[in-house]
């Protein structure tokens, strides 16, 4: 107790990035499921590729710390359209090869579960054995600075120096900090206010409330969903480079327990519901740094999974609870 008390503040400020980045992540587990009424368990990996987009471009540009600000903010900007511009693309694919048929076959949706995990595992061995890929295309020699060691951490060259910004209660808040939580809040909002007032997000918002009625309205379904998982994977690809500026780092098999805490930040905020989402995230990153100090940081995960069974044994629809249908305009 006594370690919360002296570091509450650095333990907020560090579980609000924290929370901020599960929040973006599920933003695309709310949105599918609001449109589809689908757990999209794959969408772990559409993360995972974005953050290698990120760490492909800062490789290819070889930009160093403490370079000139217009040189690091554009380095930035590219790693962030790269992320966004790849994630968006095997969302998409996604939606194309593991849900297209099964949706237009009316399949029962626990074959399009099992069928989001099986793209799940595939997509992450792709990217784990993308040296033997290289191999197989003849390009291994020119690819090697972004295939070798295929299975190890990859470490994120972030271009931008941390530095303190200002000292409170003895945690000095970093850019990066401030960064993270601030566009995590300002994309929220864009998305928020896209789903609301944007034509296709309204036709997303009728499809997750009738699909039927919203078709005799002259609602295209299909052109809908893949707008839903497009979005879903811009958002998770602009969460994988918040990711790395903080954290550095990223590999094949990251996806799978980040994915897992974004679902969890999902349901706490009310699955279906977009900003449930950002407050689920916020709720679970400080949830897990508080506990992790209460009871030690190796039951970290526990406290978080924890928190998702008391939160669905008390209030099941979530912390919010609106569902993406029935949001108000």
């Amino acid at each position: 107790m006594q370690f919360l008390i002296n570091n509450f503040v650095e333990l907020t400020v560090t579980g609000l990035v924290l929370g901020a980045v599960y929040g973006l992540v599920a933003l695309g587990y709310t949105l599918v499921y609001g449109v589809l009424q689908l757990i999209n368990f794959a969408h772990s990996e559409v993360w995972m590729f974005g953050s290698f987009a990120a760490v492909w471009v800062t490789v290819a540009l070889g930009v160093a710390p403490g370079s000139a600000l217009p040189v690091v903010i554009g380095v930035l900007l590219l790693a962030l359209l790269a992320a966004m511009t790849v994630s968006g693309g095997v969302a998409l694919l996604l939606e194309r090869v593991a849900y297209r048929r099964l949706i237009r076959l009316d399949a029962p949706k626990l074959v399009a579960l099992i069928s989001a995990i099986g793209a799940s595992f595939a997509l992450a061995e792709i990217m784990g054995l993308r040296d033997r890929v290289a191999d197989w295309l003849g390009l291994r020699d020119t690819l090697d600075t972004y295939v070798r060691s295929a299975r190890d951490n990859t470490r994120f060259q972030n271009p931008l120096e941390t530095e303190g910004l200002f000292t409170v209660g003895g945690y000095t808040v970093t850019n990066v900090d401030l960064i993270i939580i601030v566009s995590a809040v300002l994309m929220m909002v864009a998305l928020d206010q896209f789903i609301r007032r944007t034509r296709t997000g309204k036709g997303i918002r009728a499809v997750a409330q009738d699909s039927e009625a919203a078709a005799l309205m002259g609602v295209n379904r299909n052109r809908v969903i893949r707008a839903t998982f497009l979005v879903g994977g811009i958002m998770a690809g602009a969460a994988a480079l918040l990711y790395l500026m903080r954290f550095g780092v990223t590999r094949w098999n990251a996806g799978f327990l980040l994915g897992v805490k974004a679902f969890t930040a999902a349901v706490l905020g009310g699955i279906g519901n977009v900003r449930g989402a950002l407050l689920g995230g916020f709720v679970l990153g400080l949830a897990e740094n508080y506990g992790s100090a209460l009871i030690g940081s190796e039951w970290r995960d526990v406290v978080a999974f924890l928190l998702l069974v008391v939160i669905l044994l008390f209030r099941p629809t979530g912390l919010l609870g609106e569902s993406l249908g029935r949001a108000r305009a």
